[in-house]
């Protein structure tokens, strides 16, 4: 069984970079580039050698790394095909269905529209793991800032519907914001209550919250929730359809 080595690292104001290796097959991918200095350091702490960069969408805290990096490394730059034209130095562009073979792993693709029209997350099965950007946070989802609400119930509900133990790396660390405003949406769910306490330990001892897994979001985030009744009925919207659901609470974190 292959192994796959994930470097977690803090970048920028509240970015999370992320490097995977497959020493087996000797290559790294830096999950987005938010800034090539923070990227470097990662790789000179490892030990490894740029070879790939895998970008979820073309936002400048995801991307502003790239160019210095693929002059550095001559590494391949594969991104989302919705977005090529906007992503610096790209070899290869993935859409919906697509599998890019990335050492012995493959990496499946899911378009995840609604933070960006050309959103996608990258699924490693094999191990366990997605990159979902900035679609779902631990307790969040991303701004709607370019697709509709119903494009982005249905991103956020395809990342609930991988297999609970997926372990979900997302772009930045907002999990105490977030908790915030869940605490206000769904009071009475134990699950919430006992992630928050948790993530607030985390903090505490400079620890990141991230990954989370799609078994605990599914159970504490009130965005992947709003096709339960129970959470309908906990903001008046008793019977109606969860995009419209998700679309009142995504309008109300955005005011909060």
């Amino acid at each position: 069984m292959p192994k796959l080595d994930i470097h977690l690292f803090p970048a920028l104001d509240d970015n999370y970079g992320v490097l995977i290796h497959d020493a087996g097959a000797n290559v790294t991918a830096s999950i987005d580039a938010p800034d090539a200095k923070t990227v470097e350091k990662a790789l000179r702490d490892t030990g490894w050698s740029l070879t790939h960069i895998l970008v979820t969408h073309h936002h400048a805290d995801h991307t502003q790394g790239i160019t210095a990096l693929k002059s550095t490394y001559g590494c391949r730059v594969i991104g989302p095909k919705g977005e090529a034209e906007k992503i610096p130095g790209i070899d290869e562009a993935l859409a919906e269905g697509d599998v890019y073979r990335f050492g012995n792993f493959d990496v499946e693709v899911l378009e995840t529209p609604g933070h960006t029209l050309g959103h996608i997350t990258l699924y490693l099965p094999a191990a366990k793991i997605a990159f979902c950007g900035d679609t779902v946070f631990p307790l969040g989802c991303g701004r709607v800032f370019e697709g509709t609400m119903d494009q982005m119930w249905s991103s956020v509900a395809k990342i609930g519907a991988l297999p609970a133990d997926t372990a979900l790396y997302c772009g930045h660390e907002y999990t105490l914001s977030n908790a915030r405003f869940a605490e206000t949406v769904e009071t009475g769910n134990g699950a919430l209550k006992d992630y928050i306490a948790t993530a607030k330990t985390k903090r505490e001892r400079g620890e990141p919250t991230v990954p989370t897994t799609v078994k605990a979001e599914l159970a504490a985030n009130p965005f992947l929730r709003a096709d339960r009744p129970e959470l309908a009925a906990a903001i008046g919207m008793a019977g109606a359809s969860a995009a419209e659901v998700f679309g009142e609470i995504r309008r109300r974190k955005d005011n909060f």
